[in-house]
């Protein structure tokens, strides 16, 4: 199994990069060849130029390296890890432009005309989303109704051919405890691990 994990949080030691490094762990002591991207420390650049901004030709080859890496990584992937925090209902910056560069057309879906549907091309079938946050649940779900879960589990992974997207949410990390700390990156390991069954 080939497994890309990336990680979108810009401060080192944060408890999003210890979610990183256990779930990076698990999948590779289970045997899975692991990519694994920590974009802010790679300097990722999240900004989409003009000329990336087709929707229906594939994508033109990206004058960035870095970018055609990850498209030429993702097009070999069976399952794919997203690690970041909840900021203002949406992921980093940083991600949202991995997502608008890398998961192009012609890379990630095909699409015949601007209103038809898309057909996706990634092999992978599962992804898991691992977030972090401070909303307590109830509040998430009365007041904005889970914004993230819309994002990546009805508009981005279904349209490039991902139907199994799951997604744990650990909350609230501010003032969270050593003990729930070490429950959640158990919990992470486990949902990683069950990526590969």
């Amino acid at each position: 199994m080939r497994a890309g994990v990336y990680l979108a949080h810009p401060r080192p030691g944060s408890f999003n990069h210890a979610v990183f490094e256990a779930v990076v762990d698990e999948l590779r002591a289970r045997g899975a060849e692991v990519s694994a991207h920590d974009l802010y420390a790679e300097g990722f650049d999240p900004v989409l130029a003009a000329a990336e901004t087709g929707t229906v030709e594939s994508a033109a080859p990206a004058h960035d390296a870095q970018v055609e890496l990850h498209r030429a990584e993702l097009a070999a992937l069976d399952v794919l890890v997203f690690v970041h925090p909840n900021w203002w209902g949406m992921p980093p910056a940083v991600l949202t432009g991995w997502v608008q560069r890398v998961l192009a057309p012609g890379v990630a879906y095909k699409l015949g005309s601007p209103e038809g549907e898309p057909a996706g091309l990634l092999t992978a079938g599962r992804a898991l989303v691992l977030n972090t946050s401070d909303t307590p649940l109830d509040r998430e779900e009365s007041e904005f109704g889970d914004p993230l879960h819309r994002i990546w589990a009805a508009c981005v992974l279904p349209y490039v051919g991902i139907s199994d997207v799951r997604r744990t949410v650990f909350r609230t990390v501010t003032d969270s405890d050593t003990g729930q700390r070490a429950g959640w990156l158990a919990r992470a390991r486990a949902e990683a691990a069950a990526l590969l069954a």
